[in-house]
């Protein structure tokens, strides 16, 4: 996996789109990383209010794309699906999930996907946190001034898991940490 990060301590910018997908309000979020400090960009929601399916997974395509576009981010980091009860929705959900990551794609940004427990131990510090604490992290941690809504603190904290699953892997594989005896 290591071999997949960036080493952010030696980049002067890199920018992370984070994406929370959904079939009627996909969230997004924008950092960027300036020499290990966190800073918000950007964040807000691409709303899918067709009254078809395919018409909704074309807005969300178009949607990101334009926030691509706009925001010219250098990696994303996009929500893993989970199944719960309704597969349904499960599929639904995994059809919004492609059409932000095919608007990605087609700008060649590198991809990376973390779960929804993932994400939420890394900002909140519990895997099985409520959307209410994610949002209050996401706000402290980024020193905005109001609370994002769900949609948009969601894509926030998976943009900001990306980086803290960054630094933590360059941490670990530094020489200078490496645990090791001579026997």
């Amino acid at each position: 996996m290591s071999h997949y990060l960036r080493d952010y301590t030696r980049l002067n910018r890199m920018r992370v789109l984070g994406i929370d997908p959904g079939s009627r309000v996909t969230g997004f979020g924008v950092i960027d990383v300036e020499r290990n400090r966190v800073v918000y960009v950007a964040s807000g929601c691409v709303r899918a209010v067709a009254a078809s399916f395919p018409l909704r997974l074309k807005i969300i395509f178009e949607g990101v794309s334009e926030i691509v576009n706009q925001y010219r981010p250098d990696e994303m980091a996009i929500e893993k699906v989970f199944v719960q009860r309704n597969v349904d929705s499960a599929l639904k959900l995994g059809q919004a999930r492609g059409a932000a990551l095919c608007a990605a794609i087609a700008q060649s940004i590198t991809i990376f996907e973390y779960s929804p427990t993932a994400i939420k131990q890394a900002v909140v510090g519990r895997g099985r946190a409520e959307k209410m604490q994610v949002q209050h992290m996401v706000k402290m941690l980024l020193g905005l001034e109001g609370t994002p809504p769900t949609d948009a603190a969601d894509a926030l904290a998976c943009a900001l898991c990306h980086y803290h699953t960054n630094k933590t892997a360059q941490y670990l594989s530094s020489p200078a940490n490496r645990q090791g005896s001579r026997l």
